[in-house]
């Protein structure tokens, strides 16, 4: 039974820090590239980062870029997203997914986490 559970979301104020992790299970882990997504209010959903399967290159959005950092262990089937600098607008449902990039084209999705940025 394919799973990945994130956890890690929270209340944080402005500035502050959130550390994401997406716990992987039920399939080959270092086969799929990661990524995590974020669904805010009102918006749909979009990838922050990225990371590739042999965790050699990663790539960011311009909004998150500078402040968050993707990595992954897998040898602990785990993804990880760091979160700095945090602002009112990155408050979200983040999402990880994992990607095979190839036939036969899978692709998972997580059920999601609260990261709420509030004074």
């Amino acid at each position: 039974q394919v799973q990945l559970v994130e956890s890690g979301g929270g209340l944080v104020q402005p500035g502050g820090s959130l550390r994401l992790s997406c716990a992987a299970s039920g399939f080959t882990f270092i086969n799929f590239a990661l990524s995590w997504h974020r669904q805010g209010p009102g918006k749909e959903r979009a990838m922050v980062a990225a990371i590739t399967s042999a965790g050699d290159s990663t790539i960011y959005a311009d909004s998150t870029k500078g402040r968050f950092i993707i990595s992954r262990d897998n040898a602990k089937n785990t993804v990880y997203l760091q979160m700095n600098s945090l602002k009112p607008e990155d408050t979200a449902v983040y999402y990880c997914n994992a990607d095979l990039g190839k036939y036969p084209w899978v692709s998972f999705w997580g059920q999601g986490t609260q990261g709420t940025v509030s004074s």
